[in-house]
This record gives C-alpha cells, structure tokens and sequence, in this order.
C-alpha cells in the first residue's frame, strides 16, 4: 500500500514524551498535566488552557535505578517510566494527575511526590480514587473525585476555566478525535484491509499524547487520505488477530506480529482504541460532568473491576469484538508482574477458546520488548495453528 503521508511525522512524535507539539503547545502557555490510565478522563485535561499527556517510556532501555526504588518484581511498566522521570524526562509536566487502579503506577506517582523527581517549581501530584464497581453510586462517588482532584485544582492552582461551557467545548474536540480515530479504525473491518495494526497504533497513540489541538489537522488529513487508499492486490497476512492485554505502547511490538503473518485487526489494550475511541454522550438532564464520569466508567474494561457478572462481561466483549473485526484468533498479553491483566489472561486463555472457539495465544512480556526471537517463535506457531484449524474446517 501507498505510505500514509503523516505516519513518519507521527512516528518521530512518539520518540520522546516532550515532543514537537508537546514543546509547542508549553510555549503557547498551555498548562501540560500529565496521566497514566484511562481512568483519568483525559477529556478534563484538555479543557482549554491545558493539555493533557498520556505517559510513556519511549526509548528506555533498563529501569535500573527504578528497580531499585520499585523492587525487581513489580511491573516493569511503572518502573520504566520512574526512570524517565528520573532521567528528567517528565521535567516539562507541570501536574500529574494520578488514578488508584493499577498499584505499581500508584508506587510510580507517589515517587514522583515524594521525591521531588520533576524540575519544575509548580509540579504537584494529585490522587484520584477510582470505584471498583459501575453502580449508580459509583459513579457519583467517581463524580465527587474528578470534581475534587482535577477540576478543583485545575481551576485553583492554574486558573483553568472548569465551566460547564469549558467542558462542553472539551468534549466536541474530543469527540471529533474519536470520530476520526474510529473512522480510520473501521477500515481494519474490510476483507482485505486498507490499514495496518502497526499503522493504526502510531496513529492512535499520537492521540493520547500530543495536544489535541495540533494534532487535529493532520488527523483530519489522514481520515481523508484514507477515503482512497488501495489494499495491496495481494494481502500480505495469513490471519486475523486481536490484540488485548495490558498497557501497551510500542508499535513495534505489534509490528513484530505482523511480520509473522498475523494482521493486527482490533486493539483491545490499554492505549488502544477499544474503548478509549468512543465518543461521550450527554443523556438528557445529566451535566457535563456528571456524563464524563459515567461514561469512563461504563466503557472501561479493565480487569481491576472483578465481580464475576464483569468478569463474564469482557470474555463475551472480547468475542463480540473479534466477531466483528474478522479476527481468527486472539492474542493476549500481559506485563510481567502485571496482577491484573496475569490473572486475566490466564482467565482468557481458558474461556474463549471453550466458550466462543477463539484460538489464544497466552504472552508474558517486558514492557521493554527485549525478547523478540522468543516472541516470534510463538507468534509463528500460533499463526501456523490457526492456519492448520482452517485446513480442517475446510476454509
């Protein structure tokens, strides 16, 4: 296929936390409030005035002076990016806005309050807590929090105009974000798609961490280059696979499937777009806010809500998804040392394939994808085995 015009650009963006935009957007006098989870609605930190910046740990090679601080047996997630801290490579945040749902993040966030990690003289660290259940109740406990620990501050500390108006306008920008983002994802749903997972990933990724604003007009860009791009006459893979488990943030990982024949359809992790791409409804006699709670907590899917009627619920999410993205297996992976998504992965290695007749392939990684040769024996193996179950249903 012809090469998308920006993903180069958009590629470069995704080298460094303090990027292009991300520098453009601090000299333009935005407030930059960094986050780790989609728990925290990243719609609130782009209210106008502030941007908000999904962190990563691009180009970290290995956390170990995090180890120190984290131990070795915590995920090495949390400890890469306490090394960029550390690195100074979060010095142009002026706020963290941290949620209680993954504990190693929380340890991550906490050395960033307590050791006066980030040079920046108006830095602070604030804690949001996140309800573990999707009751009435919980999402106005979770609409108490998001009052108290981002706009409050976001408004005092920094002058943000928190106005219904504000959110108002937050949510149309976000919402033609995911718009876009899903327009040019549903392009993954052809028989012959016009759209690589390694493409897809930089694109949606770009999203999470540049200004919204900046990043819009190129967005735009690429949904209309996308009207009229060409498959390949041939297609290039030999199955379909979706992508879940936990965070996730290196196209190159995806890349590394692909180039064992299996095209990366759906991404249902964390930093992927399912969810995180839909857009925020306002039901009638509901506030802004009061819709930017429910919806964040209605759409996650994160392990960390275990009730069993949940739990049932994301075995049966994950099959509808593959359904409807001609997925012919799944691939699911977990951070080492990852409590949440271990469990769930032994979970869904069990159910899918016994209760929906999806083949899973079960990965335990780095976050630093240092293991490549391992990886792709496994990758080349499971491709082989959908192919071979295909021979004998006659397809």
């Amino acid at each position: 296929m012809r090469d998308l015009k920006h993903l180069i650009y958009f590629d470069n963006l995704l080298q460094e936390a303090n990027n292009e935009l991300v520098r453009q957007a601090k000299e333009d006098g935005k407030i930059i409030a960094g986050y780790t989870c989609y728990h925290m609605p990243e719609v609130l930190l782009d209210l106008p005035g502030c941007v908000g910046v999904r962190l990563r740990a691009p180009l970290c090679t290995s956390p170990d002076i995090a180890t120190y601080y984290m131990s070795g047996r915590t995920c090495h997630y949390g400890r890469s990016l306490l090394e960029r801290a550390l690195e100074g490579g979060y010095n142009f945040l002026d706020v963290q806005f941290a949620t209680e749902t993954c504990t190693v993040t929380t340890r991550f966030q906490e050395h960033l309050q307590m050791m006066d990690v980030i040079d920046n003289p108006v830095f602070f660290c604030e804690f949001t807590d996140v309800p573990f259940k999707k009751t009435a109740n919980s999402i106005d406990h979770y609409k108490r929090q998001l009052e108290g620990h981002v706009l409050k501050p976001l408004s005092e500390k920094f002058g943000i105009d928190t106005s219904d108006k504000a959110l108002l306008a937050a949510i149309e920008e976000h919402n033609e974000v995911c718009r876009l983002v899903t327009e040019i994802g549903d392009y993954r749903k052809l028989e012959n798609p016009t759209i690589t997972g390694y493409e897809f990933s930089i694109i949606m990724l770009v999203t999470l961490v540049c200004p919204k604003y900046l990043i819009l007009p190129k967005l735009r860009e690429t949904a209309k280059e996308m009207k009229t791009r060409k498959p390949d006459a041939k297609p290039n893979f030999r199955c379909k696979v979706l992508l879940a488990g936990s965070e996730n943030d290196d196209p190159d990982f995806i890349k590394l499937i692909e180039s064992c024949g299996a095209l990366v359809v759906a991404d249902r992790f964390c930093y992927g777009s399912i969810p995180g791409r839909e857009e925020i409804e306002i039901k009638e006699g509901e506030s802004p806010i009061e819709a930017i709670a429910r919806h964040y907590l209605e759409t996650g899917h994160c392990p960390r809500f275990m009730g069993q009627n949940e739990m049932r619920e994301r075995k049966k999410y994950l099959a509808d998804v593959a359904k409807e993205y001609n997925a012919d297996g799944i691939i699911v992976e977990s951070n080492k040392f990852c409590e949440y998504w271990s469990y769930e992965r032994t979970i869904d290695s069990i159910v899918l394939p016994r209760d929906f007749g999806y083949p899973v392939c079960s990965i335990e990684k780095e976050y630093i994808n240092t293991a490549s040769g391992q990886l792709r024996t496994r990758f080349q193996a499971f491709v082989e085995s959908i192919e071979i179950k295909h021979i004998q249903e006659g397809k």
